[in-house]
């Protein structure tokens, strides 16, 4: 009987070392009580396979299908240790994106803009459709009109703009100025949404949910996912 025990518990394995399976000792890693290991599916199949009605033995399929399913739990508990890995170096990642946002550029929705030091407001504007005399309004927190300029006939989309115009006292006392963006798209003129490039004071590397979030000046805290362009 012993000889039996020992050449079943023999075929076992090999048939378990051809489906991948390693053993305890292989892995050279503490299993947990609450785990079943290859040694303890060893002994559970062995002592099924001494306790079974000689009669009416396992058939082999269902035999196979037990091994091949023990064989994917293991696959499964791999991959989940993958995925922790792959997790831990995209939080390196987040942590190495966020740091080179410091002190760049990115283009936000919105209308607050802040002139660079040579007194240029950079952004673009959004028309949802083919328009004529497209127009862009600057304007100081007081509502007084800076300047406007004239960007022509433009295709739906994205439509860029610089402006070079801000008053040098804007500019030493780092005043916001506000944008508005106009279009004639057939019906008159009508208001079109802009985005501006707005400075980034801090950031941080999030989640896995939130991912890198970004402390924009004038904008508050926004994911990177809704920036729409980056400025180094």
């Amino acid at each position: 009987m012993t000889e039996i025990n020992q050449t079943s518990q023999q075929s076992l394995q090999r048939i378990l070392d051809k489906l991948g399976v390693k053993s305890s000792e292989d892995k050279k890693t503490t299993t947990n009580k609450s785990t079943l290991g290859q040694e303890d599916f060893l002994k559970l199949m062995t002592t099924q396979l001494q306790n079974q009605d000689p009669f009416a033995p396992m058939e082999n399929g269902e035999f196979i299908a037990q091994m091949a399913q023990f064989s994917t739990v293991t696959g499964i508990t791999s991959m989940d240790e993958s995925l922790k890995n792959v997790a831990a170096k995209l939080g390196e990642t987040r942590i190495a994106t966020a740091a080179n946002m410091l002190g760049h550029s990115v283009l936000v929705p919105g209308k607050i803009a802040r002139a660079d030091d040579d007194g240029s407001v950079n952004g673009v504007i959004d028309l949802p459709s083919a328009a004529t005399n497209v127009n862009v309004v600057f304007k100081s927190q007081n509502g007084e009109i800076l300047d406007t300029i004239n960007l022509g006939n433009q295709s739906s989309g994205l439509v860029g703009f610089a402006w070079h115009g801000a008053p040098k006292d804007m500019i030493e006392s780092d005043e916001p100025i506000f944008v508005e963006a106009y279009a004639n798209s057939g019906k008159g003129m009508e208001g079109v949404s802009s985005s501006i490039f707005a400075e980034v004071l801090s950031s941080s590397a999030g989640d896995g949910d939130s991912g890198v979030m970004l402390d924009v000046r004038d904008y508050g805290t926004i994911s990177a996912n809704e920036v729409i362009k980056f400025r180094m």
